[in-house]
């Protein structure tokens, strides 16, 4: 019990004293690791943990579309795929369909590539 109140401290103060880019992150790994568990859970026969999971990932797609900037024509095109993915997990939830949570996980991935790609990239011209 004293272990988990460490971790959950530990835990707490890396999420306030990140900084901007780093939350992104935490979130993509977080929307990530929900939609492994959720993947798992299908396998498993589990419908309400697969169900949680998927929701978990749309709470967290729901957060990035709701933080678009958008005076940058980019955020368009963000907002367009982030559509896409809820409609996606959407189904995936419906059907507890395996093959599209996989589908929505590796587009997760390549997002969150990219923006570790970003941030050193950012990292090194400061």
């Amino acid at each position: 019990m004293l272990a988990n109140k460490g971790y959950a401290a530990y835990a707490n103060n890396k999420v306030m004293t990140a900084s901007p880019a780093e939350l992104t992150l935490m979130l993509y790994e977080g929307a990530i690791k929900f939609a492994n568990i959720a993947i798992e859970a299908i396998e498993a026969k589990d419908i309400q943990k697969a169900h949680d999971n998927i929701m978990k990932v749309e709470h967290i797609i729901e957060e990035f579309q709701s933080t678009l900037n958008h005076k940058y024509p980019v955020a368009k095109d963000f907002d367009e795929v982030y559509n896409y993915l809820m409609m996606r997990l959407q189904e995936a939830n419906m059907k507890k369909d395996k093959e599209i949570m996989e589908e929505v996980l590796k587009h997760l991935r390549t997002m969150r590539d990219t923006w570790k790609q970003v941030m050193k990239l950012a990292h090194t011209q400061q």
